[in-house]
């Protein structure tokens, strides 16, 4: 797949030797806090890196597309988008503590919701642990609408987490 290229980022699929970035990001603890894993070792940062190099296309085999944000140059994070169900798609991203504020993140979810629509699909979601604020914002800002917020529904880390969930339309996005 081409690179999403934006006015200030590049949007581009996973190559061989991403692992060092992917890693420095990835094993601060600070990142994972709110997320799904721990915080990675070498050997996991290798396997998600495997995985990540498949997902090159959100139509394609494995119905999903993993980019990797570059700013100037460098990468600062990423952000995944994958099929659901017929028409719909999820989504998630992670960016860099130390690239924050300067509206990497909404561009680069604006741009991966564009492409998702331009691809012919019908909604885009995102779910996240509810005490993300900062990712409850980014997707207010991207014209999401936080459409559920679900309490004490998910075990994470050994305690009971709520979850947001936020959605946007093609419609939405136009407004």
């Amino acid at each position: 797949m081409e690179p999403i290229r934006t006015d200030r980022l590049t949007l581009r699929t996973y190559l061989p030797g991403d692992e060092e970035w992917m890693h420095d990001l990835y094993s601060r603890p600070e990142v994972t806090a709110l997320l799904l894993d721990e915080p990675w070792n070498r050997e996991y940062t290798l396997n998600r890196l495997g995985d990540r190099l498949m997902k090159t296309d959100l139509l394609g085999p494995t119905g999903t597309l993993a980019l990797v944000i570059e700013y100037g140059g460098t990468p600062v994070g990423d952000v995944m988008i994958w099929t659901t169900t017929y028409g719909n798609a999820e989504m998630g991203w992670v960016l860099d503590p130390d690239a924050g504020g300067r509206g990497i993140a909404s561009e680069a979810v604006t741009a991966v919701i564009d492409h998702a629509f331009g691809r012919g699909l019908h909604r885009v979601v995102a779910q996240m642990d509810a005490r993300n604020a900062a990712s409850a914002k980014l997707a207010t800002r991207v014209g999401m609408t936080q459409e559920a917020h679900f309490r004490a529904n998910w075990w994470s880390k050994g305690e009971w987490t709520d979850t947001l969930v936020f959605a946007v339309l093609p419609d939405d996005a136009d407004a």
